[in-house]
């Protein structure tokens, strides 16, 4: 089972996200499946159509969006996958106007599949890194942590 559900998820993000097909999302997705974390690690999508919402809003503000699957693994029914990410802010759907800039990403994302459909799924990304390269936040001067000795 676990080669079938990290091809079911190397899929996902293939016509998900490289191709933009909603009907993948359609398909693979549990009508009441949960995902948090993908708009912020208080939002939670529930379902298909919220997901879909998401994902539109993101490609229109990215519409070239590239993710590589750069791992893949399973355990106890839940496949992990971490990933990269390249895009060109293109786009005012994220409520900030289109910069033009090219963004490179990287994230995890834990997802529970059960009968070959995704029920939940739990990322982390790094949002704040898109929107410092989008030239939305500016990148701090605070160093968390010192190499002094």
């Amino acid at each position: 089972m676990s080669e079938q559900n990290i091809s079911l998820m190397r899929r996902w993000f293939d016509e998900v996200w490289n191709k933009g097909r909603v009907e993948t999302i359609h398909e693979l997705m549990a009508p009441d499946a949960i995902g948090i974390g993908q708009g912020g690690s208080d939002a939670t999508i529930h379902g298909p159509q919220e997901f879909q919402a998401f994902a539109e809003r993101l490609r229109g503000a990215f519409p070239d969006i590239h993710v590589t699957v750069e791992d893949a693994f399973e355990a106890d029914g839940k496949v992990a996958v971490r990933w990269s990410a390249t895009m060109t802010h293109q786009g005012s759907e994220l409520g900030i106007p289109p910069s033009g800039k090219t963004v490179h990403i990287t994230g995890i994302s834990i997802v529970r599949l059960v009968n070959g459909q995704i029920t939940a799924g739990w990322d982390n990304w790094d949002q704040l890194g898109m929107m410092q390269q989008i030239g939305a936040i500016q990148e701090s001067s605070v160093t968390l942590m010192s190499a002094q000795t």
